[in-house]
């Protein structure tokens, strides 16, 4: 059976527009604060450890939007498992599988290809997918363009406003495409 492309789900910079101004929450997103003992990876980059509850804006009509688009979603962020007990019940997801990044979390690579790039391809596994993120390069594109067999769309996410009308219609007509 055909099986649905995968949508790899990143969480800081698309459903959370971390660089939006401080002050500003954006319309329709509600705020969430996650305590940092809760487990999830505090080390952002190579930014200090944060001592008060880290901040997030996240917006409930994305999960239903999420599901609508014809794709089987699954976690690809730091926050990996911590993404089903803060991310998901906020925004209306079921629980999702998730990427596990082990020792290749925030390793920065010598090629100038994200850390999570080839560990997509490979739980992709030949499957048609698009990932949303902020952080892809050229160098991502064309690592998946060469090492990936199937169809695959890595759709850049201004971190500052996050997932918008536009994208989602872009992930829709992707979807339909490979999975028609």
């Amino acid at each position: 059976m055909n099986r649905p492309p995968l949508l790899f789900l990143d969480v800081d910079g698309s459903l959370n527009p971390y660089a939006a101004q401080p002050e500003r929450r954006p319309k329709g997103y509600t705020t969430l604060r996650v305590p940092t003992d809760s487990g999830i990876s505090t080390d952002r980059g190579g930014l200090s450890i944060r001592r008060r509850p880290l901040r997030l804006w996240l917006n409930p009509e994305h999960g239903p939007a999420l599901l609508s688009l014809g794709y089987e979603l699954c976690w690809a962020t730091t926050w990996m498992a911590e993404a089903n007990r803060w991310i998901a019940p906020t925004i209306g997801l079921p629980e999702l599988p998730f990427v596990d990044f082990g020792d290749a979390l925030l390793r920065e690579r010598h090629d100038g290809v994200h850390w999570k790039t080839d560990l997509l391809v490979g739980y992709a596994a030949g499957r048609a997918f698009a990932w949303v993120d902020d952080e892809q390069s050229e160098q991502d594109h064309a690592y998946v363009a060469t090492r990936h067999e199937a169809p695959g769309l890595l759709h850049h996410v201004d971190p500052r406003i996050g997932l918008r009308g536009n994208d989602f219609r872009t992930l829709a007509d992707f979807a339909r495409r490979e999975h028609p």
